[in-house]
């Protein structure tokens, strides 16, 4: 079997640098034009940031931890790298589209591999009106925030406000909450892949509130945001043999 021709990339981090020197001199750098994979060297942000400035490339990424948690990495390790990418599991998950109109109608389009996320801008907490497949689910929350995760994120941002795991295959999306006070602990919900999500801000003037997409793109003093899943756009992430991501996600809820 040919071995791969790898594109190594590195985040800031003087681990992630040492590790790029040490990589890139043994494995060699392959050309981005006809590399076979790209091999992502930093933590979980650095690999959301590797898999959107992949967008419509189809490359498979695989990850080694270099940072902090590396939900979505491997163990680093510079031996047998060829052999561990060939005999690597494969995940293909699918972002978010957000589209957040600001309070003067300004449109904002971004893409979410995790989560989109409403926040409130001040010390007022939100209000907002909850429209799922254009029917009213929710007149009024009133909250910090609320998001909407794919499985691949709901052990991020999600799951510290305390909504649920999903599994990987499972083609559903996860509406949590954060904070909310009226109605009193509601508790989210669970939506089909194929929902479309809107949320309207009330009192904006009075209760300002921005959105954001994996805490890349962020857009203040919006009116309304609409969120969908798209499944034309994928993302290929490789995990070593028996760590894959379904393993990690069921393995998480067993810490």
């Amino acid at each position: 079997m040919p071995q791969s021709r790898i594109r190594f990339a590195a985040s800031r981090a003087p681990a992630a640098a040492e590790a790029f020197a040490a990589l890139t001199t043994r494995y060699g750098q392959a050309d981005a034009r006809v590399a076979d994979v790209i091999v992502a060297l930093g933590g979980d942000g650095f690999m959301l940031q590797t898999l959107h400035s992949l967008a419509g490339r189809d490359l498979p990424v695989y990850g080694m931890n270099c940072g902090t948690i590396g939900f979505l990495m491997n163990a680093y390790g510079a031996d047998a790298l060829q052999d561990r990418i060939a005999e690597a599991e494969e995940t293909v998950i699918n972002p978010l589209s957000m589209r957040a109109v600001n309070v003067r109608g300004r449109a904002t389009d971004a893409l979410a591999i995790n989560e989109v996320s409403l926040l409130r801008q001040g010390p007022q907490a939100a209000k907002l009106r909850i429209i799922v497949d254009g029917r009213e689910r929710l007149t009024e929350l009133v909250c910090d925030g609320a998001l909407v995760a794919t499985p691949a994120g709901s052990t991020a941002y999600n799951y510290s406000a305390h909504g649920p795991i999903l599994p990987i295959g499972s083609d559903v999306l996860a509406l949590t909450a954060m904070s909310a006070f009226r109605p009193r602990r509601w508790r989210g919900a669970l939506l089909p892949h194929t929902a479309v999500v809107r949320f309207e801000v009330l009192e904006p003037d009075k209760r300002p509130v921005m959105a954001d997409a994996d805490s890349r793109s962020s857009v203040r003093d919006v009116a309304s945001v609409e969120i969908t899943s798209v499944r034309d756009v994928r993302h290929r992430l490789l995990f070593d043999a028996g760590h894959g991501l379904e393993e990690r996600l069921i393995g998480e809820q067993f810490t």
